[in-house]
C-alpha cells in the first residue's frame, strides 16, 4: 500500500461530473502490411505482456475510513476487456483523414468519468478509417489516464514502457509477483498508517521551514529588483501594448474572456500538427526557444480568434504554464509539477514586438521560479482535507463563482517534450500524438503541445459551451505558423538591408511597400477563391470550372498589378512626406524659440513714449 501524496489526491477531490480529471492522447496508427483481425485484440495481448513493467496500469484506489485522509494505491489486476474497448465511427470517417470524426468522438468520451472501482485508465480503439497513402490500414487509439496517477512526464515514461522502437515488440523480462493480489487492511492498521503518515509530514514541514523562509525571502527580493511585483514597484502591469521588457506583467489578474466561465459536462476537442524542425529553425532565427515559439503561436492564434468574435480584451491574456519539478531520470508514476504565469502579450499588434514580449515574460518566469522549484510542495498533511476540498469544489461549481471573481489566468498552455523518433504499439506505427488534457472552472481552455518524431502535435481541449468552435482556434494556429514564417522572412530581409548599408528611409519604404503588396495579394487571392468556389458550387463540370478559374486568375492578375502600383505610389508619397518632415523639423524648433523674447515688447505702449521728446525739440526751436 502507498498513500497518495497531497498533490495526487487533490485531482481526486477536484473531480466532479463537470470536471473530469483524466488526461490522455489521441493517436493515429498505421498497421503493418498483412495485418489481419481486430487491433483491439492485438492491443490487449500486447498490454497483458507489458503489465509487469507498468505498475500504474495495475493498481486501484483504497479509501481510508470515513474518507478522513488521502486514499492509497493497492495492487489490482485489470480486466483488459473492460479497459481496452472498441468505439465505432460514422461512415464519413472513410471519406477523408477521419480527423473531424475522431475529434468529435474524443470530445464526447473525454467528458465521461473513469470508474474508481477499477484501475484508473481506459483505451478506446477506433476502426473504420480510410487507409494511408500506401494503402495500409489505419486505426486510432484514444487513451485516458487519471491525473491522480500521472503527470505529463510520468505519462511519457508509461508510453516508453508500452511502445517500441521497431515494429517487432521487444522481449520483456518475466517478473514473478511477490504476494497475492488480494489486499485487505483492518481498521486499526489503516488508522495507524494514516496518523503515522500525517505526523511524518508535519515533522518534515517543521524541519524544512527555516530554509523555505530564506528561499522565499531571496526570491521576493529578486522579484522586486526585477520589477516582478507590480504592487510594490508601482507598475500596474500589462501596459498599453508597448514591447520591450515587461517587468511585473506576469503577476497580474487576467482580463475577462469567454474562457473564464464555469465549465459544463460537455467538451470540444481539436488537433493540429506543426513541423518541429521548422519551428526550431525559426526560433533560432529569432533567438527564441521552442517554448517561446509555442507561446507566441498560441498568443497570435488567441488574438486572431478573439478579435474575430469582438472579444479581444485591451489587457493581455495570461497563460498558466505547468512546470515540472521532477528530477532528471525520475520516472515514478505520480505528479511532480506546479503552475507559473506568463503574460502572452495579446494586446500587442506588432508580431515582432509580441515575440520580444513573450521572450521577456518567459525569462522573467524562469528567473522567478528557478529558485522556488526546490521548495514547492507536492505532498502535505491531508487529515480532513478530503471533506474540505470536495465540499469547496461542489460549492464553487454550483454557485458559478468563476464568473463572479477575477481570475489569475485565461488559458492553460503546456509544452511536453516527447520522443524524437517514430514509435510502435503492438506492431503498428504511431503517426500522431495529440494530447488531451483538463479544463476547470474559470479556465475553460487547455492547449497542450507534445513533440513526437518530427512534429509538434497540439491538442486543444475546451468546454463545449465556452468554445464550441475550438476547431477554428486550431485553424488560427496554422495561420499563426504562416505568420511566423513571414516574420522570419521579414527579419532576414531587414538584416540584409542593414548589412548592405541601406538608409533608414529606404528600409522603411521597403517594409511599407512589402506589407502593402502582401495585403493586396492576400485580398485578391481571397476574392478569387470565393469567386471560383461560388461558381463551382453551382454545379458546373470540371472543364468549365477550369476555364472559370483561368478567367478569374487573369482578372486577379490585372487587379493586383493596378492595386500594387497604386499602393507603391501611396507609399512613395508617404515616404517623401516623411523625409520632408524630418528635414523641416529642426527649422520649426528655431522658429518657435526666436520670437519668444521680443513678443511682449510689441504689445507694450512704447511708441507714445518715443514721440514726446520730438515735440519738445520742436517747441524749443
Amino acid at each position: 500500500m502507498k498513500q497518495l501524496s497531497g498533490l495526487d489526491a487533490t485531482f481526486l477531490y477536484l473531480e466532479t461530473p463537470q470536471m473530469p480529471m483524466h488526461v490522455g492522447a489521441l493517436h493515429l496508427y498505421e498497421l503493418p502490411a498483412g495485418f489481419r483481425g481486430r487491433f483491439a485484440t492485438a492491443l490487449r495481448r500486447h498490454i497483458k505482456a507489458r503489465l509487469p513493467a507498468t505498475p500504474v496500469l495495475r493498481r486501484r484506489l483504497w479509501w481510508m475510513p470515513l474518507n478522513m485522509a488521502n486514499p492509497a494505491w493497492v495492487d489490482a489486476e485489470p480486466d483488459l476487456a473492460q479497459h481496452v474497448v472498441e468505439e465505432p465511427l460514422p461512415a464519413s470517417a472513410k471519406a477523408g483523414d477521419g480527423l473531424p470524426e475522431l475529434q468529435k468522438a474524443v470530445g464526447r468520451l473525454h467528458a465521461q468519468l473513469l470508474d474508481r472501482h477499477r484501475p484508473l485508465w481506459k483505451f478506446f480503439v477506433f476502426e473504420g478509417l480510410a487507409p494511408s497513402a500506401e494503402g495500409r490500414r489505419r486505426v486510432a487509439v484514444y487513451t485516458q489516464l487519471h491525473h491522480a496517477a500521472v503527470d505529463g512526464q510520468a505519462a511519457v515514461a508509461l508510453a516508453n514502457a508500452l511502445l517500441d522502437l521497431t515494429p517487432a515488440p521487444r522481449a520483456m523480462e518475466a517478473r514473478t509477483r511477490r504476494r497475492d493480489q488480494t489486499f485487505k487492511l483492518g481498521m486499526t492498521e489503516m488508522l495507524r498508517g494514516v496518523i503515522g503518515h500525517q505526523a511524518q509530514k508535519v515533522a518534515q514541514i517543521i524541519r524544512e521551514l527555516p530554509s523555505t523562509v530564506g528561499t522565499l525571502g531571496s526570491a521576493a527580493g529578486g522579484a522586486v529588483s526585477r520589477g516582478a511585483l507590480p504592487w510594490l514597484t508601482g507598475d500596474k502591469g500589462g501596459g498599453k501594448g508597448r514591447g520591450g521588457a515587461i517587468g511585473g506583467s506576469n503577476l497580474t489578474l487576467a482580463p475577462r474572456t469567454p474562457f473564464n466561465a464555469s465549465v459544463t459536462a460537455g467538451r470540444a476537442f481539436a488537433a493540429v500538427t506543426l513541423p518541429l524542425a521548422e519551428v526550431k529553425a525559426l526560433g533560432r532565427a529569432g533567438d527564441a526557444t521552442v517554448n517561446d515559439i509555442v507561446l507566441w503561436l498560441c498568443s497570435t492564434a488567441l488574438r486572431r480568434y478573439l478579435a474575430k468574435r469582438h472579444a479581444l480584451p485591451r489587457k493581455s491574456l495570461i497563460a498558466a504554464v505547468p512546470i515540472s519539478l521532477r528530477e532528471r531520470g525520475d520516472t515514478t508514476a505520480d505528479n511532480q509539477a506546479s503552475l507559473s504565469l506568463v503574460n502572452l502579450g495579446t494586446n500587442i499588434a506588432d508580431p515582432r514586438r509580441r515575440l520580444a514580449h513573450v521572450k521577456a515574460a518567459t525569462a522573467s518566469m524562469k528567473s522567478t521560479m528557478g529558485s522556488l522549484k526546490g521548495i514547492l510542495p507536492t505532498d502535505f498533511p491531508s487529515l480532513g482535507v478530503p471533506w474540505l476540498l470536495e465540499a469547496a469544489t461542489a460549492l464553487y461549481g454550483r454557485a458559478k463563482v468563476a464568473e463572479r471573481i477575477p481570475q489569475v489566468a485565461n488559458v492553460v498552455i503546456s509544452n511536453v517534450p516527447g520522443p524524437p523518433l517514430p514509435l510502435y504499439l503492438a506492431g503498428a506505427r504511431m503517426l500522431t500524438n495529440y494530447p488531451t488534457s483538463i479544463v476547470v472552472h474559470g479556465v475553460a481552455l487547455n492547449i497542450t503541445v507534445q513533440s513526437y518524431d518530427q512534429s509538434l502535435d497540439v491538442g486543444l481541449m475546451a468546454d463545449a459551451a465556452a468554445a464550441p468552435d475550438v476547431a477554428t482556434l486550431a485553424d488560427a494556429l496554422r495561420v499563426a505558423m504562416d505568420d511566423l514564417r513571414v516574420l522570419a522572412g521579414s527579419h532576414e530581409a531587414d538584416l540584409a538591408a542593414a548589412r548592405e548599408g541601406a538608409p533608414g528611409l529606404v528600409g522603411l519604404t521597403t517594409r511599407r511597400l512589402r506589407a502593402a503588396v502582401d495585403a493586396t495579394i492576400g485580398r485578391a487571392a481571397a476574392e478569387a477563391a470565393s469567386q471560383v468556389t461560388s461558381r463551382v458550387a453551382s454545379g458546373m463540370t470540371a472543364k468549365a470550372a477550369t476555364r472559370v478559374a483561368s478567367q478569374v486568375a487573369s482578372q486577379v492578375a490585372s487587379q493586383v498589378a493596378s492595386k500594387v502600383a497604386s499602393q507603391a505610389s501611396q507609399v512613395s508619397r508617404g515616404a517623401l512626406a516623411a523625409a520632408t518632415g524630418w528635414m523641416k523639423a529642426p527649422a520649426k524648433k528655431k522658429a518657435k524659440t526666436q520670437p519668444s523674447r521680443p513678443a511682449p515688447r510689441a504689445k507694450s505702449p512704447s511708441p507714445p513714449k518715443k514721440t514726446k521728446p520730438r515735440r519738445k525739440a520742436t517747441t524749443s526751436a
